[in-house]
């Protein structure tokens, strides 16, 4: 398999050129396993591990290799199955996410993605603020964030659904589809590109397995079904995985997410609703709150129609959404909360106080 086969390109090429001075060979990390890595180079595939220098150099979680990563490898002396990574080449794009726990540590999904295929399912399980999560963290990695309403065959009912989703992504494209039985696929097909990554996310049961066998064109993932209960899945995948397609393409599999916390999403949120905070930005005031304020440009474009409210609405409950995140995982912002709240009751207090005591 050639490095071109794999997504290597010229920016690549630059960006390796120190590495390979040092006698090193480029290679994708194409599996991910505990404490190592499957990567895939000209040479074949290996089994890489990260060597002590590099290891010892790293800062955090999200410098380690990633499924998608492209690194500088050299074979394992007398052992052409093996390779130590000595280093990760920058990433073109990344999707991260909040690791699970109440630290804030950045994990890296997948890595030097081109099309980010956000699937839904039809069948009960499709939820439009989880949907709206995994859009703020597909904007934030630079990535082309794609929907994907599976399991149309069990609903045929998108119109509410597709509505919703028009109005808090207008550019963001929207397929129905059905992988079980092939429904809408072709629609898919200039995405599917040689030497092009597309990643596929969602929450387990969605039917992302199914939907890789069918573009791929073969029974390269498991599947299960769905529990009748809840239409929740049984974690089918439960390693990232990045596999070439026949055809040319790239695809990455990634475990289903019962839980997503952009890494990033403000600053995804902001690309996405530029419209919005284009508005914003000509307040009178750098700290409107837009509740009122004179001369507040939103309420000015809200009252005129220039500003759909149902947008507005949208960006606001995906601020309030990764606010909360925020907060909830970063035990400083925790305890100045609590802070401002007692200091809030205590002036309350004082004036209640106060205003009795002038009576």
């Amino acid at each position: 398999m050639t490095l071109e086969q794999l997504g290597w390109d010229e920016n690549f090429a630059h960006a390796f050129a120190p590495h390979a001075a040092a006698g090193c060979l480029p290679a994708r990390v194409t599996l991910e396993l505990k404490g190592h890595f499957e990567v895939t180079g000209e040479t074949g595939a290996r089994l890489g591990e990260c060597a002590g220098k590099f290891a010892h150099g790293t800062r955090t979680a999200a410098d380690y290799p990633a499924i998608g990563d492209w690194v500088a490898i050299t074979p394992q002396t007398g052992d052409d199955t093996r390779a130590l990574i000595h280093a990760v080449l920058p990433r073109k794009t990344k999707f991260s996410r909040k690791a699970a726990g109440e630290q804030e540590v950045e994990q890296v999904v997948a890595a030097n993605v081109d099309t980010v295929f956000l699937v839904s399912a039809l069948d009960g399980n499709y939820h439009l603020h989880r949907t709206e999560r995994y859009l703020a963290a597909a904007w934030a990695s630079g990535a082309q964030p794609v929907v994907l309403l599976n399991k149309a065959d069990v609903n045929d009912d998108t119109a509410d659904i597709t509505g919703e989703l028009a109005v808090i992504g207008r550019d963001v494209p929207v397929f129905v589809i059905s992988a079980q039985t092939r429904r809408g696929l072709k629609a898919l097909a200039p995405y599917l590109l040689p030497g092009r990554t597309i990643a596929l996310l969602g929450s387990s049961g969605v039917g992302k397995s199914t939907l890789i066998n069918r573009l791929v064109g073969d029974t390269v993932q498991d599947t299960q079904e769905v529990r009748d209960a809840d239409n929740k899945g049984r974690h089918t995948t439960t390693q990232r995985e990045l596999i070439v397609a026949p055809s040319g393409f790239i695809v990455i599999d990634t475990p289903g997410m019962r839980e997503l916390q952009p890494w990033d999403a403000i600053a995804g949120i902001d690309a996405a609703f530029s419209d919005v905070t284009a508005v914003a930005g000509q307040c009178k005031f750098r700290d409107c709150a837009h509740t009122g304020e004179p001369g507040c440009a939103v309420a000015a474009a809200l009252a005129n129609g220039s500003l759909d409210s149902a947008r507005w609405e949208a960006y606001l409950r995906m601020q309030r959404a990764s606010a909360y995140e925020v907060r909830r995982t970063d035990r400083a912002a925790q305890q100045r909360q609590k802070t401002d709240v007692k200091k809030a009751t205590k002036a309350l207090r004082q004036r209640v106080h106060e205003k009795h005591g002038e009576d």
